[in-house]
């Protein structure tokens, strides 16, 4: 007898409850009044680097945190909280994702009043992160260069999935020969209409164009 039907009414079950608990958690920010901002990429594409810079430059003029997924280290919570920002690591052992749950209780004693933004740095994967609602405002899927220009057609749902993508490491485009317009064409195949941004976190290009984007979701 297959077991595939059990399978399947597990997940759908285990999904479920995860929609619960996000909708709870996206009205507890809403109250709060944080905009929530969840990151979601391949392992490598510099979505640590991109955050830290980001909590770095947003710091000045607003009150911003983050909490960080990984399978097993500290490393990553570690770096970024070398911007100077409250940052909190949230240990997923087996699991590939975070789900609703885990923000839920990594904030249990965690006041949201105090903060304007508030960053989620999900585990390095392009397949689970993408069927898990995390209560967010927006969010981002990473590309880099050094991933080719067909990682959208090869894993469309976390791109149907997510509000922004964005070009990492553009100041290695040319050395390793990455079709700028043949990776937007791909993005655009995949989630028509969906904003792209080019960034090198490296040099800085770029990152006024995302924080201008995002103090302009923020306002709204």
């Amino acid at each position: 007898m297959s077991t595939q039907p059990r399978l399947v009414e597990v997940r759908k079950n285990v999904l479920k409850q995860n929609d619960i608990v996000a909708r709870e958690l996206r009205q507890r920010f809403h109250d709060a009044g944080v905009f929530v901002v969840s990151l979601v990429s391949s392992p490598g594409s510099g979505k640590t680097a991109f955050l830290e810079k980001t909590l770095t430059l947003l710091r000045p003029d607003f009150r911003v945190a983050a909490l960080v997924g990984d399978l097993a280290t500290e490393n990553d919570a570690a770096r970024l909280a070398r911007s100077g920002a409250p940052v909190r690591q949230i240990t997923t052992g087996t699991l590939c994702h975070l789900e609703a749950a885990m923000i839920r209780d990594a904030l249990t004693d965690w006041a949201m009043e105090p903060l304007d933004f508030l960053f989620v740095e999900n585990v390095g994967n392009l397949v689970c992160p993408s069927s898990y609602d995390l209560g967010e405002n927006l969010r981002l899927v990473l590309l880099s260069v050094t991933e080719g220009e067909d990682k959208p057609l090869k894993y469309p749902t976390i791109f149907n999935t997510a509000d922004i993508a964005v070009l990492t490491k553009m100041d290695l485009a040319e050395a390793v020969e990455f079709d700028i317009a043949a990776a937007e064409r791909n993005i655009q195949r995949v989630r028509p209409g969906m904003t792209v941004l080019r960034v090198s976190t490296r040099k800085g290009e770029g990152m006024s164009d995302w924080l201008t984007y995002l103090y302009s979701l923020k306002k709204s």
